[in-house]
């Protein structure tokens, strides 16, 4: 399972990286495969690893902000692993080609 997910403190102000560095420090701790980009941090592994790190990164930033936006989008594909790399990997041979 692959789930791409963001998640935004609201009331802040602007500047809200410290507390999106909050939430992707859990991710990153968690030991799973994890990327993250300018829109969303991308985490692989089985449904009750992945939903209780998306969970203690949304705390992670609840604790110091008065309210929390998530956006979250699974791609729930049994027997499927390291597809964070491999899906990526399908696209770019195809634009090499």
């Amino acid at each position: 399972m692959i789930v791409a997910f963001s998640v935004t403190p609201l009331g802040v102000g602007e500047d809200v990286g410290e507390y999106v560095a909050d939430a992707v420090r859990v991710v990153r701790e968690s030991g799973l495969p994890n990327r993250t980009d300018a829109m969303f941090t991308s985490i692989e592994g089985d449904w009750d690893e992945v939903m209780d790190v998306v969970k203690r990164a949304v705390a992670a930033v609840e604790a110091r902000a008065p309210r929390v936006s998530l956006v979250l989008k699974a791609d729930i594909r049994p027997g499927v692993e390291d597809g964070l790399t491999s899906k990526v990997e399908t696209v770019e041979r195809h634009l090499a080609e």
